[in-house]
């Protein structure tokens, strides 16, 4: 060995080694360099990479120092895929099974939140078919659509409810699901997806003050905003009508609602109403306000709205003919103090229908503004306090930043909500309670009244028509003509009453037959008589109906005679001292049918042929006597023998029957004596005046004059009753 020498201290040499390689050039490098000294070593490396350097040969690669598969070849690793491969497949098959069911599911999950998305975007949409009207509006019993007929629609049409499901003069009452609601008509228009998903999201709105919106029906020509029923209707409907009473609490809780509902507007996505009117503030059946017709800027815009809707707009909306998506809430709130101020007032806004000036002049003043800009009168009642009307000047002020926001009106109005009262029903229901209090006493005084009414009115109905008669027309029931067959029918005429009453003026006329058929009156009820009724100087009575008497109706109906001629000899003419009334008696008895002829006016009309025979024995008699057909005397004597004092007049040529034996009635037995007496004899054929003959031949052979009873029908026609 040659090289470096080196002694140590003991004298000992200090080996050194190198162990020396080839390069890939096959020449010679030092590999490793070995310094023994004492009891340590040191060593050092010539290369840094040791495959490169030292097994370059052996393909950069150190050798094993034991053979794969040992020394004896039978220590040979098991490959991965013998080992493995099963699991591994089997594990494949199980992950790639999870990783397709992931997706199915990932893929069923997005399938369903589309479908889910698209059903709410739709489901505001409402088929035109599903609106029906309403059973009482259909004509012809149509079920069509409301859609079905060709329309068309201004910014000045009014859509109205016909009052038949409350009152409702800006909205059409249709009938969606079974349910009463509330539409509107706009123009239809292109609508994007972000519209859609507005009027997905309008559905789910829902708050206390707001009306909700049910969806909108755009298949037909044109499209129709659907809202949920309010049947008090709009606070326009109910300030115009006037017809009901609000106090200071009743008008706070109202602006409140209405404040409500605009601040919840205000925070939610659409950030504004833009359509605030009091047209638009509907009244729910608990008096609760609720705002309608929001989020239909995009519908609202396609048409000009007219004049009249112009006065809720705020100043800076007129001067710029802002639309409503460009509009500000602070619009809103102007909007909101017009509508104050109508309830306030109670009044329609600017008190239009009372001012000279028309909308487009209101208008152009509202647009001028100013210092002194125009603003509708505020006269509140004494009930309403006056920090909530200075509130509503500070919300109308004509700089929109210095208009209060919603939220701070709505603390306003919490601020000065009256301890005592918290609740609108509440206060309603006390309201309620009062007015019962002092509705019993005004209720018990008015059915005095009527009690006394119903009692006169009962009288003069009696004395119209028969009681009995009477009694089942107030019933409601019908009065079928009714049969008899056997009454007495009486006719009496004032005699010369032509000549009589040519002497004096009408109103004499009218005084001395009131006079006259008034004691008549009284005459007839104390026999149990029914007046048909009189005409002129005519005068028509009936016993035996409407209660059958057996036969005591010729009694009673002499015996009224009698009383009569009695009553007429006494009876003077206040202006005609000298003038005596005499009548001429017709009587017949037989059978005659009577029934209620009209409805507006009811009589209770007599009919056959007794009624004309008695009429023709009235028109053939003499002056101050009864003349009584054969029927009638011979009912009379037989039935009441010896009583009465008759004679028989002959045979009497009678229009319409021929010759008729006729009977003249004198009085009652008993008072015969006293008859005889008298100067001047009964009247007879014999010594009747030979032209009084001439004149009764005269009439049989010539028409005699019809007298016509009448009776009004519900057609107006006259059924006439002649004789």
């Amino acid at each position: 060995m040659t090289g470096r020498v080196q002694i140590s201290k003991t004298l000992y040499r200090v080996p050194f080694y190198q162990l020396y390689g080839l390069d890939p050039d096959y020449e010679q490098i030092p590999l490793i360099n070995m310094t023994f000294f004492n009891a340590s070593s040191t060593m050092s490396l010539g290369y840094s990479d040791e495959n490169k350097s030292v097994w370059h040969f052996w393909g950069n690669q150190r050798p094993l120092d034991t053979p794969i598969c040992g020394f004896s070849g039978r220590n040979c690793p098991i490959k991965f895929w013998d080992q493995y491969g099963v699991l591994i497949f089997v594990a494949g098959i199980v992950i790639l099974f999870l990783v397709l069911i992931i997706i199915i599911c990932a893929g069923w999950i997005v399938r369903n939140r589309k479908l889910e998305q698209e059903r709410q975007n739709s489901e505001w949409q409402i088929p035109s078919i599903k609106l029906q009207i309403p059973e009482k509006r259909k004509t012809e019993n149509s079920k069509r659509s409301i859609n079905s007929g060709p329309s068309t629609v201004t910014g000045d049409s009014k859509m109205t409810g016909e009052g038949l499901y409350g009152f409702h003069e800006n909205y059409t009452v249709l009938i969606y699901e079974k349910d009463l609601v509330l539409t509107t008509r706009h123009h239809g228009i292109s609508l994007n997806s972000m519209e859609k998903e507005k009027y997905a999201k309008l559905r789910k709105l829902d708050h206390d003050n707001l009306n909700k919106f049910i969806g909108l029906s755009i298949d037909g020509p044109l499209w129709i905003s659907v809202w949920k029923m309010c049947s008090r209707g709009s606070l326009q409907d109910i300030i115009s009508r006037g017809n009901f009473s609000m106090d200071g609490f009743f008008m706070f809780c109202i602006i409140k609602d209405i404040a409500e509902g605009l601040n919840f507007l205000h925070k939610s996505f659409l950030r504004l109403h833009g359509n605030l009117r009091s047209a638009t503030c509907l009244v729910n059946d608990s008096w609760q306000v609720k705002l309608a017709e929001f989020g239909m800027d995009d519908l609202l815009e396609e048409h000009t709205p007219t004049k009249r809707r112009l006065l809720w707009a705020a100043p800076e909306v007129l001067r710029g003919s802002l639309t409503v998506s460009q509009m500000d809430p602070s619009a809103d709130v102007y909007s909101f103090a017009i509508v104050a101020s109508e309830i306030l007032t109670k009044r329609e806004a600017w008190d239009f229908p009372n001012r000279k000036e028309g909308a487009d002049e209101i208008l152009y003043m509202i647009k001028k503004g100013g210092a002194r800009a125009i603003r509708p009168e505020l006269i509140p009642d004494a009930e309403v306090s006056p920090s909530l009307c200075t509130l509503v000047k500070d919300c109308w002020s004509e700089v929109p930043e210095d208009r209060p926001k919603s939220e701070q009106i709505c603390k306003l109005l919490f601020e000065m909500t009256p301890k005592a009262n918290t609740n609108l029903m509440d206060h309603v229901f006390n309201m309620l309670e009062e007015y019962t209090t002092t509705l019993e006493v005004d209720i018990e005084e008015r059915t005095k009244e009527l009690t006394l009414e119903k009692k006169k009115a009962d009288i003069l109905l009696s004395r119209m028509l028969p009681k009995q008669v009477a009694e089942r027309l107030k019933a409601g029931q019908t009065v079928e003509p009714e049969g008899f067959d056997s009454v007495t029918v009486f006719f009496s005429d004032v005699v010369k009453f032509t000549q009589l009453s040519q002497k004096c003026s009408p109103f004499q006329v009218v005084n001395l037959l009131n006079d006259l058929y008034s004691n008549f009156d009284t005459i007839i009820e104390e026999h149990g008589v029914y007046k048909v009724e009189s005409i002129g100087d005519g005068y028509l009575c009936v016993s035996g109906l409407p209660t059958r008497n057996g036969y005591a109706h010729i009694k009673q109906i002499v015996d009224m005679s009698l009383q009569f001629m009695e009553y007429c000899r006494k009876f003077k003419i206040p202006h005609l001292p000298r003038e005596q009334v005499e009548l001429r008696i017709g009587v017949n008895s037989g059978p005659c049918v009577a029934g209620v002829v009209g409805l507006s006016m009811p009589r209770y009309c007599l009919f056959g042929d007794t009624v004309n025979t008695a009429s023709r024995m009235e028109s053939n008699g003499k002056p101050s006597q009864i003349h009584m057909s054969e029927a009638a005397h011979s009912l009379l004597t037989s039935h009441y023998p010896h009583q009465y004092e008759t004679s028989s007049r002959g045979e009497v040529i009678i229009k319409g029957k021929g010759v008729m034996e006729t009977f003249w009635v004198h009085g009652k037995s008993q008072d015969m004596a006293s008859m005889s007496t008298r100067t001047t004899p009964p009247v007879t054929d014999e010594n009747w005046p030979p032209h009084f003959k001439d004149e009764q031949l005269k009439r049989a052979k010539t028409p005699y004059p019809e007298r016509v009873f009448s009776a009004s029908h519900k057609n107006n026609d006259t059924l006439k009753v002649k004789y």
